[in-house]
């Protein structure tokens, strides 16, 4: 403090708000006296490595540097409470590749900032005034002095390492888990981590080889586990899936006063197979990963969307697959054709046509958000949809019930949910709307004579209602004491499934499941067996299938169990049992992830291409 009271006092001031941050902006799981004290801890070495670089500059430009140094850690760890209220997330490499589609989503961000933001500034702004001061003038230091301040830099990172990894043994190898990396290694310090592994996975394409997709086929081929019964039941029909935008299960069936959210999909129920414990299993890439996932039976990345990250990689998607049986396909959506870089990624899934906002006439009126509203998506979709070669695959992706769930007072066919939380309030309005564009959507297809003829699928792509807005939702499940459990939050991950089938009865159906499972589900119905090819889903009709959802953050459901921050919770109390009864499941999680993660990182679907094997041989 008295050699070097600029760097001190930036260093201090900067702990203690990492820290309130820690408290106040971010759901890091709490822990007993050891933990807490690794959370306090763990912004301080990478604190006094930062500012130690400041030693190399020059005495009359430290102070500026200090200043600057200071500046740019605040906003990257503001920019990751903004993150975080909204995804429950933390900033990755793969993810500052995506600020392209920052363009397209000005109202989520004008509600995820907040005027008390300002907070997280004022230690940069006290520090401006204080370096003016004679007392902070910088001095000269010795090579001495920057031995001990990186030395001592180094034996608290050392025992803050150590802290950490008996608290969690094998706490690197948990890549997928980042609230458990920032809890312990710290935001900074993850991040320094991430893009160590964004190098390491950047080389295993280049690294990969048949003989790893071999490995990788051995440990994924399974007998196929399907129902006899529905294979080719809807043989030669065409397929029509509906992305329903931040759906979430706990609407279906749900009143606000008194008033039906969801009045056509509740009907709907009745006379489709409706899922009732299908988990959405959606990464950082979101309405990008629920589309990957549902056409590929893979798992999303850890860090990014595969959209971004892997668009031209080799895959075995169900467009190509379909493709080969006769089929046409396109994807309909009225937004920018280039968001999640789908303009890239669709043609190598195998889609013959992408209707994008090029395709709509979209005005200032019949837009908001993220482009066309869906009603008028619909009236101008199902033209499209009559006119294509049949059979055919359609794809199409709704908007409006997006974050911050704006919509015209005279389009809300509902009242706001009386919530103290304005974004859960919202919420129900734009739910609603989409119910009656579906409704419209049913409408159209029967006028239009397509009805009969195609299997028609629903599914809610993620989550709408993040865990940042806990007490709204307590108000929504009728909790009194307004908090929820990590088992609650589990469950909230439920969205609606439904698959209507021409000329079959509607059913309910408990079974677990997940997007992951929507491929090989459908493949069935179509007559189209999978095999032993690479995919981890199963057929949801089937009675023997093993029930399993595997999230992204290794959290896993069961028929009887989820396994979430570390915790087993007994799905009938929704209270923790013994963590020994979901060993299993933790590692099922654990290896799944990790071999998904292989096949995508190699690329090793590619070396399933004939025309790869040919002329591999060729240069053999």
């Amino acid at each position: 403090m008295r050699k070097h009271p600029a760097l001190s006092i930036t260093v201090l001031l900067l702990w203690l708000k990492t820290y309130i941050v820690y408290q106040l902006s971010f759901n890091l799981p709490g822990g007993n006296t050891v933990q807490q004290l690794v959370l306090f801890i763990n912004p301080v070495s990478f604190l006094i490595f930062y500012f130690g670089l400041t030693y190399f500059i020059s005495v009359k430009r430290r102070n500026r540097a200090v200043f600057l140094f200071s500046l740019i850690y605040s906003i990257i760890l503001y920019a990751n409470v903004v993150y975080y209220r909204f995804f429950t997330d933390f900033i990755t490499v793969p993810v500052l590749f995506q600020t392209k589609n920052a363009g397209d989503i000005g109202n989520s961000l004008y509600e995820l900032v907040y005027l008390s933001d300002t907070f997280y500034f004022a230690d940069t702004v006290l520090l401006y005034v204080l370096l003016k001061k004679p007392f902070f003038r910088a001095a000269p230091v010795t090579a001495k002095s920057i031995r001990l301040l990186f030395m001592s830099g180094l034996v608290l990172l050392a025992l803050h390492l150590a802290l950490a990894e008996t608290q969690r043994p094998q706490l690197l190898t948990r890549t997928f888990d980042r609230q458990l990396l920032v809890k312990n290694l710290g935001t900074f310090n993850y991040h320094l981590y991430d893009i160590v592994l964004h190098s390491k996975s950047s080389m295993k394409k280049a690294m990969a080889s048949s003989v790893d997709a071999d490995e990788i086929k051995k440990q994924v081929k399974k007998d196929p586990v399907n129902n006899p019964k529905l294979f080719g039941a809807a043989k030669g029909k065409n397929l029509i899936v509906i992305s329903l935008e931040s759906t979430q299960n706990f609407v279906i069936d749900y009143k606000v006063n008194g008033k039906e959210v969801t009045p056509f999909l509740n009907k709907l129920a009745r006379s489709s197979f409706y899922f009732t414990n299908f988990y959405h299993q959606t990464g950082q890439g979101k309405t990008s990963d629920a589309e990957f996932i549902t056409d590929n039976s893979l798992y999303p990345l850890p860090r990014g969307a595969v959209f971004q990250t892997h668009p031209l990689n080799e895959y075995e998607a169900t467009p190509e697959i379909l493709k080969d049986k006769g089929y046409y396909s396109a994807v309909f959506h009225g937004n920018n054709k280039s968001f999640w870089n789908r303009d890239v990624m669709y043609q190598t899934l195998g889609y013959d046509q992408y209707y994008s906002e090029e395709f709509y006439d979209i005005t200032e009126e019949n837009s908001i958000n993220y482009g066309l509203k869906d009603i008028p998506f619909v009236e101008q979709t199902v033209p499209y949809l009559k006119d294509l070669p049949q059979p055919f695959y359609a794809k199409l992706i709704t908007l409006t019930n997006h974050h911050p769930y704006l919509l015209n007072e005279e389009e809300q066919m509902i009242d706001p949910f009386p919530s103290i939380d304005p974004i859960v309030s919202r919420y129900f309005t734009t739910v609603r709307y989409a119910d009656e564009s579906i409704k419209l959507l049913f409408s159209k297809l029967k006028k239009a004579g397509l009805y009969d003829n195609s299997v028609i699928v629903i599914y809610g792509d993620h989550y709408g209602i993040s865990e940042r807005h806990e007490e709204g939702l307590a108000e929504v499940l009728g909790r009194e004491d307004l908090e929820l459990t990590p088992f609650d939050n589990v469950q909230l991950q439920r969205v609606p499934l439904f698959i209507h089938v021409p000329g079959m009865e509607g059913k309910k159906i408990n079974t677990v499941g997940g997007q992951i499972d929507l491929k090989p589900t459908l493949l069935h119905l179509l007559g189209i067996n999978l095999k032993g090819d690479y995919h981890f889903g199963s057929d949801l009709f089937s009675k023997k299938r093993d029930e399993i959802a595997i999230f992204r953050n290794g959290t896993v459901i069961s028929k009887d169990l989820i396994y979430t921050d570390e915790a087993c919770y007994d799905k009938l109390t929704g209270e923790v049992t013994d963590s020994a009864l979901c060993e299993p499941l933790a590692t099922k999680g654990e290896e799944e992830l990790d071999r998904s993660d292989e096949i995508i990182y190699g690329d090793l679907l590619r070396f399933l291409d004939p025309q790869h094997e040919k002329k591999a041989a060729v240069e053999r």
